[in-house]
């Protein structure tokens, strides 16, 4: 992704400051605060594996930021950019995020030195197949304690891998498949995890056009549906919450910016087109329905009603926060907004739903997986029938008591069972809803909380201290 010029702050500062303004707002004594911010744990592997008959060395990281619940929970990406500061910084992220949605998880978050384009599907495989044998080797992989789930430049194929390995080295474990989440639904995933952070997004966007004050606070009015939207990256997050928000709200996805530049329409742009333009071309370039330029960063400022960065972090930042012209900023990505541009976008007047609110549905919806890992049944197979039946009997009783036909399509709704993906989206729904609301009870209740962003550290950090001080130190 294009980026600006780099702040002073590291990414691990930058969410540091933003969890010290919420401690300060809570009032804690200096020891908890410390140990709510400190990565319990951060493990580094340096390991050979030889590629076409040359041994290269691969570096790759595992941070633990809270045990608090166990099992610890985060994601694996595979980046030629990736480091141990960004790790950590990412695995705090994750404890404050899960702690926000009431997901029981501490976090974690893991991160392998690579550029995964410049590799074969074998050579991938080995790979991360060594990768993971470091992780459970170490401890740092397993149903109970730590729980990965795919990143940037991982995916289903990842999992699977790491899954099959873990089961490997423990054919004991009968619950191996919960080591990882984000695995093929033939391979004991969930359906609707793919999409589950971008659901996420739209799902937290509904929620937010439902609070007629916080529309007009943003400076905005009406509906979600009609709303211009500026979108940075079309990667898993990117590209689902796009489709989603312009196929079933209306939205107007006006731009999407990648790694060449950016295609601009202020019509809308057909996201599913623009996917499969970039799946064959490599590029953004050159698509027929949208005019091109090759400053991304700078697209950053359009005009627009709302942007969603769900690329990296650090996009918006001091030097261009001045120039957004947003009225909502959704963070699909993790920390997309530097500190000091937080706090210049919150004096403009700018409404930010913040990345630890925004992008939980991952965390959600891997949540969900391991469950249904662990208890060993998909979700509705018990009770979906019996629905079925319950709804049948009362189509059947409704015509009895009307003498009135219902017509087929009306009858088939009635008597649908729920199936496991309509299940896991109505939870993810629940937990988008009632994470909102509790972050907006907590502006509105106190008068030292002055953004949404404050106001989830605060519920997350609230939840971590009160978790540490009740078991206690030792």
């Amino acid at each position: 992704m294009p980026s600006t010029k780099p702040e002073k702050l590291t990414f691990r500062q930058n969410v540091d400051l933003m969890a010290d303004r919420a401690i300060k707002v809570l009032g804690l004594e200096e020891g908890v605060a410390q140990a709510l911010k400190c990565c319990d744990s951060v493990l580094q592997v340096k390991f050979p594996v030889d590629i076409s008959g040359k041994i290269q060395i691969f570096t790759g990281w595992r941070a633990v930021h809270s045990t608090h619940r166990l099992p610890a929970k985060g994601g694996i990406r595979f980046a030629p950019y990736a480091n141990q500061d960004e790790v950590e910084a990412l695995a705090a992220l994750m404890s404050y995020k899960c702690a926000l949605v009431d997901v029981p998880f501490g976090g974690s978050k893991g991160a392998l030195l690579i550029d995964p384009g410049q590799y074969n599907r074998d050579e991938l495989q080995h790979i991360t197949r060594r990768y993971t044998l470091e992780l459970s080797r170490k401890g740092f992989l397993s149903p109970a304690t730590n729980v990965p789930a795919p990143d940037m430049g991982t995916g289903e194929r990842e999992m699977a891998w790491m899954a099959d390995t873990y089961k490997h080295l423990h054919p004991e474990d009968v619950n191996y498949l919960g080591c990882v989440t984000g695995k093929p639904v033939r391979h004991g995933g969930i359906r609707g995890r793919t999409e589950a952070t971008g659901r996420g997004v739209q799902y937290a966007l509904q929620e937010f056009f439902r609070h007629k004050e916080d529309v007009k606070h943003a400076n905005m009015s009406g509906g979600l549906g009609g709303k211009c939207v500026v979108i940075q990256g079309l990667g898993n997050v990117g590209y689902h919450a796009a489709k989603f928000l312009s196929e079933e709200d209306d939205v107007k996805i006006i731009a999407i910016i990648e790694r060449d530049g950016v295609i601009v329409n202020k019509k809308g742009l057909p996201v599913e087109k623009v996917l499969q333009f970039i799946i064959k071309n490599k590029t953004i370039k050159g698509f027929p329905d949208g005019k091109f330029g090759k400053n991304g960063a700078k697209a950053l400022e359009m005009e627009c009603d709302i942007l969603i960065p769900a690329a990296m972090e650090g996009q918006i930042t001091r030097q261009n926060a001045n120039r957004i012209k947003a009225k909502l900023i959704v963070e699909a990505a993790n920390g997309p907004v530097t500190f000091e541009a937080d706090k210049i976008l919150n004096k403009r007047g700018i409404v930010m739903m913040p990345d630890t609110y925004v992008n939980a549905g991952g965390v959600t919806v891997s949540y969900f997986e391991w469950i249904r890992n662990l208890s060993h049944i998909r979700f509705g197979r018990m009770e979906r029938r019996y629905d079925e039946l319950q709804g049948r009997q009362y189509a059947d009783m409704l015509e009895e008591v009307t003498d009135k036909k219902i017509s087929d399509e009306k009858r088939n709704k009635l008597i649908r069972g729920a199936t496991e993906i309509d299940l896991v989206r109505s939870g993810l729904d629940d937990t988008m809803r009632l994470a909102y609301q509790k972050m907006r009870e907590a502006l509105l209740s106190n008068k030292k909380i002055h953004d949404l962003r404050t106001a989830a550290f605060v519920i997350s950090i609230k939840k971590l201290a009160n978790s540490y001080l009740d078991i206690g130190v030792f």
